[in-house]
């Protein structure tokens, strides 16, 4: 499947990654402001690798340069939303809701009725706006992730 929306400098679509990707990933998670301060830790490091992208269904937005806006990895089994950036600059232009568009319709060609979206605290307002219901918090586990996080699920065939 290919989505597509317009927007400034262009038509946005997304595909499936590539090892080649790798690279653009890892820095749109390292480099995301979401993840400054106190959430700086979690990201620290972190690398999307070529065999991460192989192993996953992880699909990127692109603009009509093939520049990546965002990108997200959804794990079939169990389901689960495993990462999900918009960058920085990309965000507010509705990137992320045809990344979610997206996901719901892989979702649903892989037989899901649903999506467990363990969400960055700021990010749940967005997960919210988009369909997902939150249904309890996933503790702390330090040192790796240092506080609570929303648990959410994301029904594939609902939301707006």
């Amino acid at each position: 499947m290919r989505a597509s929306v317009a927007g400034r400098g262009g038509a946005v679509r997304v595909r499936r990654a590539v090892a080649r990707d790798a690279r653009r990933l890892t820095r749109l998670v390292t480099r995301s402001r979401a993840y400054e301060g106190p959430y700086a830790p979690m990201v620290e490091g972190y690398r999307v690798g070529p065999d991460y992208i192989e192993a996953h269904a992880v699909h990127v937005a692109v603009d009509d340069d093939g520049r990546v806006l965002g990108f997200y990895a959804l794990v079939l089994s169990p389901p689960e939303l495993d990462l999900m950036f918009v960058a920085d600059d990309a965000q507010g232009r509705g990137i992320g809701r045809l990344l979610i568009a997206h996901l719901r319709e892989e979702a649903r060609r892989a037989g899901l009725d649903s999506v467990r979206v363990i969400a960055h605290p700021p990010a749940e307002g967005f997960y919210l706006a988009v369909g997902a219901e939150r249904t309890g918090t996933v503790a702390a586990r330090p040192p790796a992730v240092m506080w609570d996080r929303p648990d959410l699920v994301l029904p594939v065939d609902a939301g707006p």
